[in-house]
């Protein structure tokens, strides 16, 4: 450990990927260094993986910075390939040496052991990831009961036991697979995806899945928890489900409490904030350098580049470029206008989506994406087309197609917007043709994994989509005639509202108080005709409802329930009423589909029989889907053509 009075060049906290690849070059560079692990060994967040765990070495494009190996294989290989390094390297490290408290600064810290030691070092590297702080299930009864658990060390010692894991993550789903050869396994996913995993995993659980070894439990929130049951709110209610173990895997948070001691500061007061840091790794307090997981670079590739590089930036190396450098540069292969920096600059001053992302945030986000400099009119993409990533306007302009009929009907966005957002939606096709609007325009197109996994981890950018979003509705579907000032008043007024499949919108008779815009998901509008409800019609996404009561004056004439899990912008209709009343075109076209309602429903009325195969045909699942083939059974052939094509 060294001696009582000396003082380290670097000490290190934690010995995990990034710790632990920092120790080892600190070591070949000759600094005085310490590296101290709690623990009674090293590396305890992959000690902690459960056993015989296939350790990925992703991203496969980032190469590998470090005098630590590291490639995909076990968990038992990896723990003995690091090791073998801290041997190799003579690296100084302090097990059983947890840190209580940092005091000082740069180039005088003082580190308090839980013991009462105190190491004296010039710089820190703050490695201690999240692993520590598991996020747990707060839900009414999960104190009390046994059979909670958020680790998982061998799935091999569970037999013939009913197993829920909790959680869409890549913890979730290899403890699901290492569970199911020998167990029933449900997994409970908030969503209806798993794309916050790595792509393999993601392919291992719904291989499983489709065969039936792992059942599903798909939009689906814990509620309450009693010794062996656990219920879930679904789209079809309550569901208690008898079981022997829950393993809830839900992530992690900062260790908040103990880096704001070290007087770090956060961007804001979310649980999953993280620590901004510099180009080089540095916080805001001089000589404390955070590195991996707490830094936002979770995988194990990442942290140890990370760790290779600081100490490289400690020892005065501080024009050194990150390990993917070369990764930004093909990125920007086609943008001869700015450098890696000045457009990594520009891209959080251009983009309010992107403005709060921390330095090593936007780099993996860019890595991920791909930058263009289409031409005006260029075809971004068609109306139909099945694409799903994100756009985003770094300059230059685009031009949105509302009517296909008419190219006329247009709407411009301008740099600093994005556009594509309703490719987030998994299977739904894009609902209008693109093109570029200037010679000179920019765009990244970022993957829709990438872009769910930011809107989960940043909360300012899901917050800014969703403000955009419900601008970029209005002016698409609503008010494409307005300027941007005027749709600016109704969004102000706007609020984002869900509702779960079933669940009542607004009743008739009720007072008429709004307008709603469905961004997702569909409704059925249903009437009381001769003492029973009639389903007089189904209305997908990108059409709004309640604009008769609005502009009639009078209460609600139909009911609006939703026929799946949706999302509206519920708008205020006194605003609404009156930027009607001030704009003759938007009037216009108000009063053109309040007249096609009030015709579709008297047709309804006179053919009541219509709603029953409407209901039918929502209770088939086709207000969740995408396209429908309806065969006519009284004239078909049995030729199977249809099942064929």
């Amino acid at each position: 450990m060294g001696t009582k009075n000396e003082i380290y060049q670097v000490a290190i906290i934690g010995s995990g990927p990034a710790g632990l690849s920092a120790g080892a070059h600190a070591s070949v560079l000759g600094l005085r260094h310490i590296l101290l692990e709690k623990a009674d060994h090293a590396s305890d967040t992959i000690y902690k993986f459960q056993k015989g765990k296939h350790v990925m070495a992703t991203p496969d494009v980032l190469p590998l910075r470090s005098d630590v190996n590291f490639n995909m294989g076990s968990r038992e290989d990896v723990l003995d390939t690091w090791n073998s390094a801290l041997d190799k390297h003579q690296v100084n490290i302090s097990y059983n040496a947890e840190v209580k408290n940092v005091s000082g600064g740069k180039g005088g810290f003082d580190l308090t052991l839980t013991n009462g030691d105190t190491i004296k070092t010039e710089t820190i590297v703050l490695a201690i990831g999240l692993q520590g702080n598991l996020n747990t299930l707060r839900i009414p009864g999960s104190e009390n009961v046994t059979h909670l658990q958020y680790q998982l060390d061998d799935p091999d010692e569970y037999e013939h036991e009913t197993i829920i894991v909790i959680g869409a993550g890549d913890a979730a789903i290899e403890n699901a697979l290492g569970l199911c050869t020998h167990n029933t396994v449900y997994i409970a996913n908030r969503g209806t995806e798993f794309s916050r995993a790595k792509e393999a995993n993601e392919a291992a659980i719904l291989s499983e899945i489709d065969k039936g070894r792992i059942i599903p439990l798909y939009n689906s929130n814990s509620k309450e928890c009693t010794q062996g049951t656990l219920t879930f709110d679904t789209p079809d209610g309550d569901v208690t489900i008898e079981c022997d173990r829950v393993i809830a895997r839900l992530g992690a948070a900062p260790p908040r409490k103990f880096v704001e001691a070290c007087g770090v500061s956060f961007p804001s007061d979310a649980r999953n904030a993280l620590p901004e840091v510099s180009k080089t790794y540095e916080s805001n307090v001089k000589g404390l350098y955070i590195v991996g997981s707490l830094g936002g670079y979770p995988l194990i590739k990442q942290a140890i580049n990370q760790g290779y590089e600081v100490i490289e930036f400690i020892n005065g190396n501080t024009e050194l470029d990150p390990a993917d450098e070369p990764l930004i540069t093909q990125t920007l292969k086609d943008i001869k206008d700015f450098d890696n920096d000045a457009f990594l600059k520009e891209v959080r001053v251009r983009l309010p989506i992107f403005e709060e992302l921390n330095p090593l945030m936007e780099r993996e986000m860019l890595v991920e994406s791909t930058v263009t400099a289409p031409r005006k009119g260029t075809i971004i993409f068609e109306r139909g087309d099945y694409t799903n990533s994100v756009y985003t306007i770094f300059r230059g302009s685009v031009k949105i197609q509302t009517n296909e009929d008419d190219p006329s009907q247009c709407v411009i966005l301008e740099q600093g917007a994005f556009f594509g957002e309703v490719g987030l939606i998994s299977g739904r096709r894009r609902s209008a043709t693109i093109l570029s609007n200037a010679d000179d325009t920019i765009l990244i197109e970022t993957p829709r994994r990438t872009m769910l996994k930011l809107r989960e981890d940043v909360r300012s950018l899901r917050d800014s989509m969703d403000k955009e979003a419900i601008v970029r509705q209005i002016q698409t579907y609503i008010a494409s005639s307005l300027d941007i000032k005027a749709i600016q008043k109704l969004a102000d007024s706007a609020s984002i509202e869900t509702f779960r499949k079933g669940e009542i919108i607004f009743n008739e008779g009720d007072e008429g108080d709004a307008l709603y815009l469905i961004s997702k998901g569909s409704v059925m509008v249903s009437k009381r005709i001769g003492g029973k409800d009639v389903t007089l019609a189904y209305v997908a996404a990108g059409n709004y409802v309640g604009e008769m009561a609005l502009m009639s004056d009078l209460n609600r004439t139909a009911t609006i329930k939703s026929a799946v899990d949706c999302e509206t912008i519920k708008i205020d209709g006194d605003i609404f009423r009156k930027l009607v009343n001030e704009n003759d075109s938007l009037q216009k076209e108000i009063e053109e589909k309040y007249g096609q309602r009030i015709v579709e429903t008297e047709k309804m009325i006179e053919q009541p029989e219509a709603g029953s195969i409407v209901e039918f045909l929502m209770g088939e699942g086709i207000g969740e889907a995408t396209d429908v083939l309806l065969i006519d059974e009284s004239i078909c052939i049995g030729c199977d053509n249809c099942e064929k094509a």
